[in-house]
């Protein structure tokens, strides 16, 4: 078959931080000559309108486009765009598995009796029940797991074997795991917990237990990065890194089909900012696109951020409806005592934030896309962990990556001291150079990882042959 009439199907969840890999994926694929068409559910289309994003497709019924093309449609997930997915998840997963399966399977059915029939699905880990669908239609079926790699591994031990780890209950009990540095309770993604919700453990679960009928789960890392990890699950189930899946811009390559999807509008001015702060200089805090402060994290951070005497860029996002969470308020004076020296947004375009000289180092949370994107752009990070898959990305920020340190919490919040403590740390402590020498060093593997026969690149070209093969 002619790599150019080749056409696969890319399924994802409508949340900003499971979109944008699964794009950039279809993006590499499109480069390649594949026709792709991208599939989300319908209150993604009623959010980027919302918003007037950009989208980087053609649609369905748009123009021909010129070849390489991505092709964006919807599905249902049976809910009105009112109903709050974020306060009612248990109910969100039940429609979106009974009528999200018909719409899809319509959907293929669609295209098939167009004379089109697909040649690989490409689906979100989180929709653990699309396996069957591409069975039922004799289509081969390929996950693309957005978090690390280790993640990947941990769940797939824990669901596996739930009898080989300790009660989950003493946060500073040691597990030990294949291809894994030792890690105690408190490094172990939430969702494996004890407090978990019994629908999100299933949903994790679930994915694991079908993955007999995935004929690939590509990784959104790259060999340098999880090397070991990657060794110790491939007698099991294998992992293929094929990352990291950041945007062209960040890797410094052109790009046929440009942009991102961005839920909120970034505040550009922040940029023109930037170019008037001294090179290494600027604290840049951001949670993503997910969390929201407590009143608790901002009054210490902004103290922290006021006793450092350093300028900083910090994105407050408005809090998403349903959330329990509310964005409280920042203290009194804070943004006068800072005049000049801080910036406050509501957010920003990080990809050009990080890649900015004046940028010393990005107090995250550590989702997995903020963290391949600060990996790529050389930036030495302090971690402030939440929740799901963070803790873990933390530990391997601090004891793997080696490219930043993590601050110590107390029920979740920490202190303004630390921050300030975190702060010198990274930038003029014992280990600061150190830290940066070894952020640019995996900015350059992770460079190498995506080019023209790099070991990401190889990988992608032998998914490709072993599908276009079928």
């Amino acid at each position: 078959m002619d790599v150019e009439e080749v056409h696969v199907l890319v399924l994802t969840l409508a949340w900003q931080g499971h979109m944008n890999p699964m794009l950039n994926l279809s993006k590499r694929l499109a480069s390649k000559g594949i026709h792709v068409t991208f599939a989300t559910t319908e209150v993604a289309s009623h959010l980027i309108q919302k918003s007037n994003i950009r989208v980087p497709f053609t649609t369905s019924q748009s123009a021909k486009a010129r070849s390489p093309q991505i092709s964006l449609e919807f599905f249902s997930d049976g809910l009105d765009l009112e109903f709050d997915r974020v306060k009612n998840f248990d109910s969100y997963l039940e429609s979106l598995e009974t009528t999200g399966y018909k719409t899809i399977s319509n959907l293929i059915k669609k295209f098939t009796n167009n004379g089109k029939k697909f040649s690989c699905i490409i689906s979100n880990p989180f929709m653990p029940w699309v396996p069957k669908i591409a069975t039922e239609n004799d289509i081969p079926c390929a996950i693309l797991w957005i978090q690390a790699c280790t993640i990947y591994s941990i769940y797939y031990h824990y669901f596996k074997n739930p009898n080989s780890f300790p009660t989950l209950i003493d946060p500073y009990e040691f597990i030990e795991l294949p291809g894994i540095p030792t890690l105690q309770v408190k490094d172990l993604p939430s969702f494996i917990l004890p407090s978990c919700s019994p629908t999100i453990q299933k949903l994790v679960s679930n994915f694991i237990q079908n993955l007999d009928q995935v004929k690939w789960v590509l990784g959104n890392s790259f060999n340098e990065l999880e090397e070991e990890v990657v060794k110790s699950i491939a007698s099991l189930h294998p992992i293929c890194p094929i990352g990291p899946l950041v945007s062209s811009l960040l890797l410094g390559q052109e790009e046929s089909i440009n942009g991102s999807v961005d839920m909120w509008i970034p505040e550009y001015s922040c940029i023109e900012w930037l170019d008037k702060k001294p090179p290494s200089s600027v604290i840049y805090i951001s949670f993503g696109s997910v969390l929201s402060y407590s009143q608790k994290q901002i009054d210490n951070i902004a103290m922290g951020l006021k006793n450092s005497n350093r300028p900083f860029l910090w994105v407050i996002k408005p809090p998403q409806k349903g959330l329990e969470n509310k964005i409280g308020d920042l203290p009194y004076d804070f943004l006068k005592e800072t005049e000049g020296r801080g910036l406050v947004v509501t957010w920003c375009p990080q990809e050009k934030v990080l890649m900015h000289q004046a940028v010393a180092c990005f107090i995250t949370h550590c989702g997995w896309n903020s963290t391949l994107e600060t990996v790529v752009a050389g930036v030495p990070i302090i971690a402030y962990p939440d929740w799901t898959d963070q803790p873990t990305v933390a530990k391997l920020v601090t004891s793997i990556f080696n490219i930043g340190v993590r601050l110590e919490v107390e029920n979740g919040v920490a202190s303004s001291e630390e921050i300030e403590k975190c702060i010198v740390e990274v930038t003029n402590g014992p280990e600061a150079a150190k830290i940066k020498k070894r952020a640019l060093e995996l900015k350059e593997a992770a460079k190498k990882a995506v080019a023209e026969g790099g070991s990401s690149d190889e990988n992608i070209d032998q998914f490709i042959r072993e599908f276009v093969g079928k």
